[in-house]
């Protein structure tokens, strides 16, 4: 059985390493194993199936194709894991992001492809963040003068976004927020629509037959441990994005809609007392950031490529940057071992201690998401184009290219019989050293080619 490899491979030099290292590259269908790992992009922790799948003409019973993982590297075939988090592996998260970054672009700029027209470019489109609210006062890097502590704090440093006085800080309230900031969301969506119903002098039901509401979003973890949204809202049409919205759906209609909708009472969320919590009431933060998206080269910060990018490189994290653990956790003596710090430690311990009072809540199985229990990548169902279907363009791509030789015959005359069983995951330490080598060649190959392209493109 293979075993779980580290994201990051132990040294070289480690004499167990290089031994197993040596013995995979010296085997004789080393570039039948390479080829595999190169299919999934580099993978840290591959899904290992064993099996066969016999592709037979129904008719003449003639065997079209056959394949069986008895012909492969230790008779197993290597499939991605299609883990999201870069914490875990690298690889797959490149893909996930790359495949973000084109459906938040495609929601912007437009792709006919997918039968996004790029007449979504002319539609009003905002670039909003929505923060969570204080739960006490932390260290911080001000635009001018020193943090409340009285130290100018140097960028990075682990202090940042830590509590200033952890025994007035409130912890349960941050993960509570953190719990509850998916329902808040569906607040704030539903507020929108009637913000912009009530400019437009119409009903809520009316407005869905002039205009709809888009938007695709990204979850965020600040230093601090409490969560934000960074979303793009954008105005269409009554039958989405290929019909344009009327003309009084302005840009500026449109962000004063989300102010308003943002502070509105009703965007709220409300949990009753339990025991010594008081009952809280959560909305948005003070900060609330929105901007227009423009299009690309007209000198804006906020460009369709930009906010792609930024949606995307969120798209793959979780809370890790606050140091907690990237898994579930089992028990708190865990937080020792990998040493947790103390701000985020304290967070862990109050999703612990509220799970009981909360039970529906499940804040102790989400205590390594501060518990955050809800998507971290989500889009209105007329955004854009959906992650499925950008992988199943990548399968019917890799599926052209290993042609089986019967796409001249009628489906109904192919008989597939197949059968796959798990057989474990993950790399041997030479293997996973191997592997990562091969993620980092593919990614170099990927920088190389878009720089020649964007060479290209600028000298043209």
């Amino acid at each position: 059985m293979a075993h779980r490899a580290s994201s990051v491979p132990a040294p070289l030099l480690d004499p167990i390493i290089l031994g197993d290292l040596l013995r995979v590259a010296s085997a004789p269908d080393y570039t039948r194993w390479e080829d595999q790992i190169r299919r999934t992009g580099g993978c840290s922790d591959p899904i290992h199936l064993t099996g066969w799948t016999l592709t037979k003409d129904k008719t003449t019973g003639e065997t079209l194709h056959h394949y069986t993982t008895a012909d492969e590297p230790g008779g197993r075939l290597r499939l991605a894991c299609g883990n999201r988090r870069a914490s875990r592996c690298p690889a797959c998260a490149r893909t996930y992001a790359g495949d973000t970054y084109h459906l938040i672009r495609a929601g912007l700029a437009g792709d006919d492809r997918r039968d996004i027209p790029a007449t979504v470019r002319d539609h009003p489109r905002v670039f909003a963040t929505l923060t969570a609210p204080s739960f006490g006062q932390v260290h911080n890097r001000p635009d001018h003068g020193a943090c409340r502590c009285g130290t100018q704090h140097a960028p990075g440093a682990p202090e940042l976004g830590t509590a200033l006085d952890p025994d007035t800080y409130d912890y349960a309230g941050a993960v509570l927020f953190n719990n509850h900031a998916g329902q808040l969301w569906q607040r704030f969506t539903t507020r929108l629509r009637r913000e912009l119903a009530t400019r437009a002098g119409l009903t809520r039901r009316e407005l869905s037959d002039h205009l709809r509401v888009s938007y695709g979003k990204v979850a965020e973890f600040q230093r601090r441990g409490a969560l934000h949204f960074h979303a793009v809202v954008r105005l269409d049409g009554p039958a989405g994005p290929g019909t344009p919205p009327p003309g009084w759906a302005t840009v500026d209609l449109l962000r004063d809609a989300i102010c308003a909708a943002a502070g509105h009472p009703y965007t709220s969320v409300s949990v009753p007392a339990a025991d010594d919590e008081p009952a809280r009431t959560f909305r948005w933060g003070r900060q609330l950031d929105v901007r227009p998206v423009k299009a690309f080269g007209d000198g804006s910060d906020i460009t369709e490529q930009a906010v792609a990018s930024y949606v995307a490189k969120y798209a793959t994290k979780a809370a890790e940057n606050t140091g907690t653990l990237d898994r579930r956790i089992g028990e708190l003596a865990e937080l020792d071992r990998h040493q947790v710090p103390d701000h985020t430690r304290r967070l862990i311990r109050a999703c612990r201690d509220l799970d009981a009072l909360y039970p529906d809540r499940r804040l102790w199985a989400w205590a390594h998401m501060l518990g955050f229990r809800g998507h971290f990548s989500s889009k209105s169902r007329t955004y854009s184009t959906t992650l499925g279907a950008l992988r199943q363009a990548r399968a019917d791509y890799r599926a052209a290219q290993d042609a089986l030789g019967i796409d001249d015959r009628e489906p109904d005359t192919v008989l597939v019989l197949a059968d796959w069983q798990y057989a474990g995951h993950g790399h041997t330490p030479g293997e996973a050293a191997l592997a990562a080598t091969i993620a980092r060649d593919l990614q170099t190959n990927r920088e190389t080619a878009r720089d020649v392209l964007l060479t290209e493109g600028s000298t043209e």
